[in-house]
């Protein structure tokens, strides 16, 4: 269901509740706050949000990634912050309308702007930001690159005040975070779509919060390893998970079922770059071709081939 702004007080409602107002009222008596994001409740007490499919820009905010938060008998935990301060704002607004619970976690799947300038509205709110122990180092490298070409995406005006945080609490491996009898599973993996992919795993209901180690909808890109990627997918599918939030795409999609058309992309990739290096052709024209034959399946396809082709090449000419 979609999160709504409950009137006269009343929160909102999980399914069981829902089906009751319905019955008394007919419709459900909430009207949705326009200073609010939709978010979805995927699961009991789990819910996701579907930013557009889309580049960002000044008309979305940068909203243009998922995210989402789980509540438990204590604490709230945020995972992943969203692409400008307005969008995060909105978010925890979202969450308040929810549950007066303290945020106790930010958690960040991986670097990319689109995941984390929000940042600093959790962490103003007293959350404490766990992410990958490759993160601080990676953002720090990149800050300057990634505001200024949010600048020029979004304008200087969504960019003001964003600060990109580094985590208060590292991971390497994995690590469990309670939020009362409700506990989360923090995992790294090796470099796939970055070098600082991090997965959460909601062990009550079987919710994966997979960041941008899965896509759907929008093409996959790109900004670590081919080769990583297709064997995390691998390791992913071992994952005791029903049901994922995408890092795009929809807000939630059935597991491990969601990997299947990611992997596709990425294996025909590499089989077309493998047979263009083995047949010396050279890299700008192997990138105007490779996967092709994928480019009506996905959106966004010829903002991000090319450069998937780009990096892939380089990667497996030296393989």
């Amino acid at each position: 269901m979609a999160l709504c702004t409950p009137i006269e007080g009343v929160r909102s409602v999980g399914p069981a509740a829902l089906a009751v107002l319905m019955s008394v009222f007919g419709s459900v008596p909430c009207a949705c706050a326009e200073d609010t994001l939709a978010f979805d409740e995927i699961a009991p007490h789990v819910y996701a949000h579907a930013g557009a499919v889309a580049l960002p820009s000044s008309e979305n905010r940068g909203d243009t990634s998922n995210f989402g938060f789980v509540v438990g008998d204590e604490a709230v935990a945020v995972i992943d912050a969203g692409g400008s301060l307005p969008v995060a704002r909105e978010a925890l607004a979202a969450i308040r309308r929810v549950t007066d619970k303290p945020v106790r976690y930010l958690i960040l799947t991986h670097m990319h702007p689109d995941h984390v300038f929000g940042s600093r509205i959790f962490k103003d709110a007293g959350a404490t930001i766990v992410g990958s122990a490759a993160l601080g180092d990676a953002l720090a490298a990149r800050s300057d690159t990634y505001l200024a070409s949010y600048r020029d995406q979004l304008g200087p005006a969504l960019v003001e005040g964003v600060e990109l945080l580094p985590p208060d609490r590292s991971v390497d491996g994995s690590l469990t975070l309670d939020l009362g009898h409700r506990a989360l599973r923090l995992q790294t993996w090796p470099t796939a779509h970055t070098n600082t992919d991090l997965t959460v795993l909601d062990t009550t209901s079987g919710t994966l919060f997979a960041g941008d180690l899965v896509f759907l909808e929008h093409l996959p890109v790109i900004d670590g390893s081919l080769t990583g990627w297709l064997k995390d997918i691998e390791s992913l599918k071992a994952l005791p998970a029903a049901r994922v939030v995408p890092g795009h795409g929809p807000s939630v999609a059935p597991f491990p079922a969601a990997l299947e058309p990611e992997a596709r992309y990425l294996e025909t990739l590499k089989r077309d770059l493998d047979a263009d290096i083995d047949a010396g052709l050279r890299l700008e024209n192997a990138a105007a071709s490779a996967a092709a034959s994928e480019a009506a399946n996905w959106q966004l396809f010829d903002a991000y081939n090319p450069r998937n082709a780009t990096a892939a090449y380089a990667e497996l000419e030296w393989q």
